[in-house]
């Protein structure tokens, strides 16, 4: 079979015997190759590791149904079948169709992604000059090697932009493995990113590859990489320098070969400070860091933004409504958005299932956008206060607006920001978002930054 580059191909058998001849056979035909003996572990490796092929036993212990006719199999999906004793010769030559049908119209859909997507990145939208800039910076950096470090608040659409990059890079076809360091138990985390060898701890029954592996000729992103453990992040350190490690409980040593994309929603500047974040770590992740803006940094996208999710959700759940209130739009541009374009696009899809006509309006928002646009934002001096009690008034009101940015506040007030932690220690004013944020992850809120 000749292939003019190296095709994943998945080969998923109860039967050990058949997936080692399976191995040697398709690796002898220039073919990388991943087995697995039951359906579950099949699906989990079809997930992540994206194959260009998969040759399956039709019956496997752990898949309920009746067994499938060739007829139906081929209705279903599959490129062809074959019965058992498999003949080498015809498998190969059946494989070989298969893929480069799969590749035509794997193609096909790309320039057709293309085309459509051609003045947005894979769903991040923005006419904005901050979007713009962060789109041309994407465009200049996405088909580099370099590390990247993306910055921004929950719901800005970090992901997204992760997205963004891996999908223009020379690694586009490679696999995009993600992991939510925040979102599952630190101590899980390292036998996800490293993977174990069988026998490695109490519960380790079979061998499980690594996240590193998976990501081998693609991109890995490490959402909230501010969570990660220190520990981790002194071995994470060593795996980007030398490029190798060894799964835990293993004596195999594992190359690597991928881009790594962070992703992270806290001040690192005060992670450094405190010692949550490694500083060497911190320069090796941060060859490029791209900040994506919170949404109130750029209002002008709100109208554009609207009308997407509009179209979005007007279509999914087949409703009338066409068209937003000009006193919606005013309201939408007024708010403050501590959770950003994702809170922006469930409050559009709220109004969209609630209202009633063709026009959503005020009264089909969610009840905190239209509580807060009837609080009064005016900054009040109480009267008998001192110059003292004023500025901590100030600090305080502007962390509260900025939602604990203290980067924004900073600018706000038209300080530094090393002059801003200083009074804020001086006016003993506490960082109340920060406790907000861990009473929300202990009680098991999500806490992705996308």
């Amino acid at each position: 079979m000749s292939l003019k580059r190296k095709k994943r191909v998945l080969a998923i058998d109860d039967e050990p015997a058949m997936t080692e001849w399976l191995k040697i056979l398709l690796e002898h035909a220039g073919c990388d190759v991943r087995t697995a003996l039951i359906g579950t572990r099949g699906e989990e490796l079809f997930r992540t590791w994206h194959p260009d092929a998969v040759i399956t036993d039709m019956m496997l212990p752990d898949v309920d149904g009746i067994e499938p006719r060739s007829v139906e199999a081929v209705k279903a999906g599959a490129f062809d079948f074959l019965e058992k004793p498999v003949d080498a010769e015809r498998l190969l030559d059946k494989l070989e169709k298969a893929i480069k049908q799969k590749t035509l119209i794997d193609e096909n859909e790309q320039l057709k992604a293309k085309l459509q997507d051609r003045y947005k990145f894979q769903n991040v939208i923005g006419k904005s000059k901050k979007m713009q800039e962060l789109f041309e910076l994407i465009e200049s950096v996405a088909a580099s090697e370099a590390n990247i470090l993306i910055q921004g608040e929950n719901g800005t659409g970090k992901e997204l932009i992760a997205n963004a990059i891996h999908y223009n890079s020379k690694r586009s076809k490679g696999p995009f493995i993600k992991i939510n360091c925040a979102a599952i138990p630190k101590d899980l985390i390292e036998s996800e990113l490293f993977g174990y060898k069988k026998g490695a701890f109490t519960g380790a029954t079979m061998d499980k590859e690594g996240l590193f592996e998976m990501a081998e000729g693609g991109s890995l992103l490490l959402d909230e990489i501010g969570e990660m453990p220190p520990y981790l992040q002194t071995k994470l350190l060593r795996v980007l320098q030398e490029r190798e490690y060894r799964p835990i409980g293993s004596d195999r040593i594992v190359h690597v070969d991928f881009r790594l994309i962070c992703a992270t929603n806290v001040d690192l500047d005060t992670a450094l400070r405190e010692g949550r974040l490694r500083e060497d770590l911190y320069f090796r992740i941060n060859t490029i860091t791209l900040r994506v803006p919170p949404l109130r940094e750029r209002t002008e996208d709100i109208p554009l933004l609207c009308d997407y999710f509009l179209d979005k959700f007007r279509q999914r759940y087949q409703k009338n409504a066409r068209t937003l209130a000009p006193s919606v739009y005013h309201l939408l541009i007024r708010n403050r958005w501590p959770g950003n374009v994702r809170e922006l696009e469930n409050a559009i899809e709220r109004a969209v299932l609630v209202t009633k006509g063709t026009e959503i309006a005020v009264a089909d928002l969610p009840e905190s956008i239209r509580e807060e646009s009837t609080s009064s934002t005016d900054f009040v001096i109480p009267p008998h206060r001192t110059l003292a009690e004023i500025e901590k008034m100030a600090i305080l009101q502007t962390l509260q607006r900025t939602n604990w940015n203290k980067q924004e506040a900073a600018q706000i007030l038209g300080l530094y920001r090393p002059t801003l932690y200083s009074k804020m220690k001086k006016h003993d004013i506490r960082d109340v978002g920060k406790s907000t944020r861990t009473a929300a992850s202990a009680s098991g809120a999500p806490s992705s930054a996308s």
